[in-house]
Formats: C-alpha cells, sequence, structure tokens
C-alpha cells in the first residue's frame, strides 16, 4: 500500500470513530472514556491541535474543540454531558493520578 493511501484510509477511520463518538454515541460521557479507554473526545481534540502545531499551523484549544466537535465545546457540553458523579471522579482519580 503507498503512503497516500494509508493516510486516506486513516483519516476516514478516524472521521469515522469521530462520527461514531459524536452521533452514535453521544450518550456516552467523556469522563467514562477516560475512565474505560484512558482517552475521550477532548483528547482527540488535543490530537488534532498537536498535529496542527507539527505543521506550523497555531490553533487553540477552544479552535480545535470546535474542529472536532463541530461547533463550541460549551454548546456540546450543555447537550450532552452530565455532571461526574462521585463515582466517576474517584475512578478518573483512581485511573489518572495528577491529571486534571
Amino acid at each position: 500500500m503507498d503512503d497516500q493511501t494509508r493516510i486516506e484510509l486513516e483519516a476516514a477511520a478516524f472521521r469515522r470513530l469521530q462520527r461514531h463518538l459524536m452521533e452514535d454515541r453521544a450518550d456516552v460521557q467523556n469522563i467514562d472514556l477516560m475512565n474505560l479507554a484512558g482517552f475521550c473526545r477532548n483528547c482527540l481534540s488535543r490530537w488534532v491541535q498537536e498535529a496542527a502545531a507539527e505543521r506550523g499551523i497555531e490553533m487553540s484549544t477552544a479552535q480545535a474543540r470546535e474542529a472536532y466537535y463541530g461547533m463550541p465545546y460549551d454548546i456540546w457540553k450543555a447537550e450532552h454531558q452530565a455532571e461526574a458523579t462521585p463515582e466517576q471522579k474517584g475512578a478518573f482519580a483512581a485511573s489518572h493520578p495528577g491529571h486534571d
């Protein structure tokens, strides 16, 4: 497989993961993703931001989140994210010590 085809397949897989998390499973809370998988939608938006930086493209956290979420993060959060329960927060603290 040539590099361009590999890049296109990887991009298609990323878009499918994004669509799955944004549309098919918008009900899944970011904290649950972090607790179970060690990453969440915000991580994916940060990885987009880091990839942009590697290419000399300036992108703020807010811009990266809007690019990933397709809307300002505050709107997504209000529509889809609930306040984390004490149990979720405890699991996060246990699985990600020192992470805010």
